[in-house]
């Protein structure tokens, strides 16, 4: 298998043709499976909300997408909806010493696919770490994808916002479930200085890297 992107900023960019192309490479990688499982929301997003729009125009794709989209979880939402996993169930998830975290809501997970109490839960109930929720978690980070590169100054004035609400908990480490919002708001902070903040996905603090 050699997958590669998703196609999502491609579509953002308007590129329908290429967006085309990769949803086909998607398909003939993925829907063989019975579950498809990512750890980016976003990417997640593209393939079960936007699939449908950029395969509309021929109905034999449409229908192969339309299936595709009931197999495909964000992980977060595939350990907690699917697998249900039960406090303590898997022993890698505890150990280590209590830290504080907080944690922000990526858009695409939040807003798209409804991604908020499974990575809490999943961390609350197999870690001993406590969460501090910084002001408004579910606010946007500035990255937006294509967003941060065509609007510079602006994506860095909202992350700018974001990493004051990040300070403001005092937490060592601040959690999140989408790669390009993880790139960004590290990025955000190592400019302003802030060279102990961890920045991880939720996947490593289950894995016991906190």
């Amino acid at each position: 298998m050699q997958q590669t992107c998703c196609g999502q900023p491609a579509w953002n960019s308007g590129d329908a043709a290429t967006a085309r192309s990769l949803l086909l490479k998607f398909l003939s990688d993925f829907e063989h499976f019975e579950a498809i499982v990512a750890p980016s929301g976003s990417c997640v997003g593209m393939v079960v909300k936007h699939y449908a729009d950029v395969a509309k125009q021929d109905t034999d794709l449409s229908a192969r997408v339309a299936l595709l989209s009931t197999k495909v979880y964000e992980l977060t939402d595939f350990l907690y909806t699917v697998l249900k996993v039960q406090p303590g169930q898997f022993s890698g998830f505890s150990g280590g010493d209590s830290q504080s975290f907080t944690y922000h809501d990526c858009c695409s997970g939040l807003r798209e696919l409804g991604i908020a109490t499974q990575p809490r839960s999943l961390i609350s109930d197999n870690t001993p770490h406590v969460i501090r929720e910084m002001p408004d978690s579910r606010a946007c980070c500035g990255f937006g994808g294509t967003f941060s590169l065509k609007y510079g100054d602006i994506s860095a004035s909202i992350c700018d916002e974001k990493c004051e609400g990040i300070a403001s908990t005092k937490a060592g480490c601040v959690v999140m479930g989408d790669l390009g919002c993880m790139l960004n708001i590290e990025g955000r902070l190592r400019h302003q200085g802030d060279q102990t903040t961890k920045v991880l996905h939720v996947a490593q603090v289950l894995a016991g890297e906190m």
